[in-house]
């Protein structure tokens, strides 16, 4: 009945044998066992251990090829992550005193609180210890605390929460919601690793506006984030469906109908069947930005937050008109340092910056029609690597904006827009930026000047001229 396939077999074998010759005891537990009864494939090893951990991790690093990291000296966790082909498994080695039982009953969610003796799986017999009756809030698909105390003992356990519940669609209970809601705030106390882990995590997963709002509900979005909360409430000039804060969840699910991912309530295919998308725009958006995230997963995380300096710039001007000057400029610096207290790699901090700084930059572009071929080259010269992804943020912006009143005439403006843009990129990228007309020692020697900054400025006149097809080769 339950299946596991012959690397994760073969890596229980060889922990058993290290196991055995130390004279412990061994159990797997939580998220193997979980998988193990929902017959979801089996990426990662959590196992219990009545010995020494910090032993037994270093001699299982040297039998599977592993490297040993020390997950939690206090609490002598430790963690073995194994190549498997082009893909790791995290073997996770926590120790436990007196019986099972008892460690199970300070574990998180009865769902994770089952245990197998990793000696009865390996026979073929396995007898699963549920004294929390794990098995039946699986098949009822509940979470449900194990405890009144688990999130007083790790706080990290109030986003581990949501996350579960959206993976593996399960409700949350009533009981553990309040319990979520009740300690909502511990939330700062969790190091910003661990909350960049789960929200990646949760950002990752389709539908992820849905799970934003539910972060919101138990008071845990705002914990995390607290810039969110000024935005609540800051009402925006009449285009816009939503005040601020909304518009900005909105975008989540916009970003994702725009990408592909997921559908979106108040439109159809009838709007993509208009929006530029390929083969490579969609490899695009899969390009990874650190191990745990990609482009698109940026992109939902930069929505959230590309309007979070609006409540600070707001101003209404003599004729009543309602405006956000700087929020952009504003807005970036503000995301960099969220982004960088909650641990994110230099790599998406500046991902997120670009996308915040520039997200009105290509509807900018075309406020006297579509924008020359030397605007659309300094375009992609400022935002180097997110000029692609900030045309289809601009996009999901004004259908956030929007909502159920969506305009097809502008709809199909804005769609001619970026479709023009990457047009004219491509031809640029195959045509012109391949191809270099002067070097620097040639304007050296042309015009008999010195070396200096002045030659670059010339260059970068040179390659603009190029591109706007002013100059030319003669070849």
């Amino acid at each position: 009945m339950y299946e596991i396939n012959s690397i994760v077999s073969l890596l229980l074998t060889q922990i058993s044998s290290v196991i055995d010759r130390s004279g412990s005891k061994a159990y797997l537990v939580g998220g193997f066992v979980r998988d193990l009864l929902l017959n979801r494939e089996i990426a990662d090893i959590d196992i219990a251990v009545s010995g020494d951990t910090f032993a037994i991790g270093h001699e299982l690093a040297d039998v599977t090829g592993g490297s040993y990291v020390m997950l939690d000296e206090f609490t002598r966790v430790v963690r073995i992550v194994i190549p498997i082909g082009e893909k790791t498994c995290n073997l996770d080695i926590a120790p436990f005193a007196g019986d099972i039982e008892s460690d199970l009953g300070r574990r998180d969610f009865t769902i994770n609180a089952v245990a197998i003796s990793l000696r009865d799986i390996l026979a073929g017999s396995p007898e699963f210890i549920d004294p929390y009756k794990g098995q039946n809030d699986l098949d009822k698909k509940v979470l449900r605390a194990v405890s009144d105390s688990i999130f007083r003992d790790d706080a990290a356990r109030l986003l581990r929460a949501v996350r579960l519940s959206a993976e593996l669609g399960l409700t949350i209970d009533a009981h553990t919601e309040e319990l979520i809601s009740g300690h909502a705030s511990l939330a700062t106390t969790v190091s910003g690793e661990r909350l960049r882990e789960e929200l990646l995590r949760i950002f990752a997963l389709t539908d992820a506006c849905k799970h934003i709002r539910y972060l919101d509900k138990v008071s845990l979005l705002t914990a995390i984030i607290p810039e969110l909360q000024e935005m609540k409430s800051v009402v925006q000039p009449k285009e816009h469906y939503w005040d601020v804060f909304n518009h900005s969840v909105e975008m989540v699910a916009t970003v994702e109908f725009i990408l592909r991912d997921h559908t979106w309530r108040y439109a159809g295919d009838d709007l993509l069947a208009i929006t530029p998308w390929t083969d490579a725009i969609q490899r695009h958006f899969d390009e990874k930005l650190s191990l745990e995230s990609t482009r698109r997963t940026m992109m939902k995380l930069g929505a959230l937050l590309h309007d979070v300096a609006k409540p600070q710039t707001k101003i209404v001007t003599d004729v009543g008109r309602t405006r956000f000057i700087g929020h952009a400029k504003q807005g970036a610096a503000v995301a960099v340092d969220i982004l960088t207290r909650l641990r994110f790699s230099g790599k998406e901090i500046d991902f997120a910056e670009s996308l915040v700084y520039n997200h009105l930059r290509p509807v900018q572009m075309a406020n006297e029609g579509l924008p020359t071929n030397k605007a659309i080259y300094r375009y992609f010269r400022d935002t180097r690597d997110a000029g692609i992804d900030i045309l289809y943020f601009s996009l999901a912006d004004y259908l956030a904006m929007c909502g159920p009143n969506v305009d097809m005439q502008e709809w199909q403006q804005h769609n001619t827009l970026i479709s023009h843009i990457l047009a004219e990129r491509y031809r640029q990228e195959s045509q012109v930026l391949t191809v270099s007309l002067l070097d620097g020692n040639d304007l050296i020697t042309l015009f008999n000047l010195s070396p200096g900054p002045v030659i670059g400025k010339l260059l970068v006149y040179v390659r603009e001229a190029h591109v706007n097809g002013e100059i030319h080769s003669t070849g």
